[in-house]
């Protein structure tokens, strides 16, 4: 059990937990009844995500990669649980009464976002984990709507739950950046 008291200290666990329960607890307070719009619940999954995101490299990946422990299947373990605390914690916001979005939109777009998170950290090192899943939420957000399976595929973080291309778009970062992660670790 020591070990796992390390792990979570090395990667800032506490840190991000705090975070992310700051970040539910403003959506809760802040809430006003009426019309949501669904892209606030991008907007608390993508902060939840970066939150969790300091977590994907510790203080020194060069001793990480030298340690003499299998760290493939802990962090394929790492982003999995990162994206159902991100996930979790909107939901948990969501049971109590403020509706953003619907439950299988969380799923996908907190699996998708966490996995873009770690596809950054296997390109651009855990600091800069985070840039990934911000910048698309951006472009999605600010950038022209582009039509058919392009516009589904570009922005499928807003589109409703069952859109075939944007659930697996969704599906694939989180396949795709899970494994690149998992085998390569952060980028030095």
């Amino acid at each position: 059990m020591r070990w796992l008291t390390l792990y979570a200290r090395s990667r800032q666990v506490l840190a991000s937990a705090t975070a992310v329960a700051l970040v539910t607890l403003a959506v809760w307070a802040l809430h006003s009844p009426g019309p949501v719009d669904p892209v606030m619940a991008v907007l608390v999954l993508t902060a939840n995500v970066a939150a969790v995101s300091i977590g994907l490299g510790g203080w020194d990946v060069v001793l990480e990669r030298t340690a003499g422990i299998r760290w493939v299947p802990r962090r394929a373990a790492h982003v999995l649980l990162a994206g159902a605390i991100a996930g979790a914690a909107l939901l948990t916001v969501q049971a109590a009464g403020v509706q953003l979005a619907p439950t299988e939109v969380v799923i996908r777009d907190s699996a998708g976002l966490v996995g873009a998170a770690a596809l950054g950290a296997a390109l651009l090192g855990a600091q800069f984990a985070w840039t990934l899943p911000t910048g698309w939420f951006a472009v999605t957000l600010f950038a022209p709507p582009l039509g058919g399976t392009a516009g589904q595929v570009v922005s499928w973080m807003t589109f409703p739950a069952g859109t075939a291309a944007s659930t697996g778009t969704a599906w694939t970062l989180l396949a795709t950046g899970t494994v690149l992660y998992a085998l390569a670790g952060p980028k030095r």
